[in-house]
């Protein structure tokens, strides 16, 4: 197969190497030119240190190596989603297959990410979601891992099941887009959150209620749009939800900790380097909360400290002071 990766930060150029390592044609495409050019004379990506660029991996910053493709792996930041999709919209091959692999949701409109490209290839393509418990820093490093391939129509899902599948990386198929593509956009309010309590040295109790009653507002949300409870329970759902609470290779655990230790969120993004997705998915959390009529309190919390200046003591002595619920009635079980 040939394939093109869009977005050669760690991610993408983990799957990259997955893909080719599959046997495949697989081009890898960075937005810069130097970008391109570093990887070529260095043999390795900054964003995924330690780990070899085979020369069989082609390197470019031409967006037109999307033609003639069988896939398209979208791997940029959210925020970058929509203008990339447009941009490769006209280049396509009616055949091509995009497989998003970003995980967020767009602000303004509330959408998930193939949602978006969907909007933006104006139904002339196949999209689908790729999803779970999978840091770039392991993937690349042939750690085992698994994760969840979704699509509407369950065929294309499989299709791309087996684009990626092999003996260190375990994909499961779903025809459940909104539940795969929800779970994996909110977990990142739940691990900046998680980061928190670090930073303020609370200990597992408190992580561990915070995750499960974060599952259960995910869950809640994610229905009301259509998703699956169960979805919610699997990899793309509690799996990425652990994996990203508990992690140091967690951008939005490590966000939160800075955070919890008297950092602005400002300053706590400065630091991480990176695009902490979680702080972007609060407010969006925030508008499909409203438009649904779903409580979502821990997003709630999360937007007030990131954006409206509330403090991690008021936040918490809010969400523990809240009336009394009983659990499974308000459960995502």
């Amino acid at each position: 197969m040939r394939i093109s990766v869009i977005g050669s930060g760690g991610w993408g150029t983990a799957l990259a190497l997955l893909l080719l390592e599959n046997g495949n044609d697989v081009t890898l495409w960075s937005f810069f030119e130097k970008e391109s050019e570093e990887m070529r004379q260095t043999g390795e990506n900054h964003f995924l240190k330690g780990v070899a660029l085979p020369k069989e991996l082609k390197l470019t910053s031409d967006i037109s190596c999307v033609h003639g493709c069988d896939a398209v792996v979208l791997a940029t930041p959210s925020f970058a989603v929509r203008e990339t999709a447009r941009r490769i919209a006209p280049l396509l091959d009616s055949h091509t297959v995009v497989i998003s692999v970003s995980k967020g949701i767009e602000r303004d409109t509330a959408l998930c990410m193939t949602q978006i490209i969907e909007q933006e290839l104006d139904g002339q393509n196949k999209v689908a979601a790729l999803s779970g418990p999978s840091h770039a820093e392991e993937v690349g490093r042939g750690i085992p891992t698994g994760c969840v391939a979704a699509c509407a129509d369950i065929k294309i899902a499989e299709w791309v099941q087996s684009l990626f599948m092999n003996n260190r990386f375990r994909v499961y198929s779903s025809d459940d887009v909104i539940g795969v593509e929800l779970g994996a956009a909110l977990k990142n309010v739940m691990a900046l959150c998680a980061g928190c309590c670090d930073g303020l040295g609370y200990g597992d109790n408190t992580k561990a209620l915070l995750m499960t009653r974060g599952l259960a507002e995910i869950a809640r949300v994610g229905e009301k749009m259509g998703g699956r409870k169960d979805t919610f329970a699997g990899l793309a759902g509690m799996g990425d939800l652990i994996v990203t609470c508990t992690s140091m290779h967690s951008r939005n655990r490590r966000a939160g900790i800075l955070i919890g230790q008297g950092k602005s969120a400002k300053e706590a993004m400065d630091e991480v380097g990176a695009v902490v997705e979680g702080y972007y998915a609060a407010a969006s959390g925030i508008q499909l909360a409203e438009r649904y009529g779903v409580e979502m309190p821990i997003t709630e919390a999360a937007y007030n400290v990131l954006y409206n200046g509330m403090s991690l003591d008021t936040a918490f002595s809010s969400l523990m002071k809240r009336s009394r619920k009983r659990e499974i009635e308000e459960s995502w079980i």
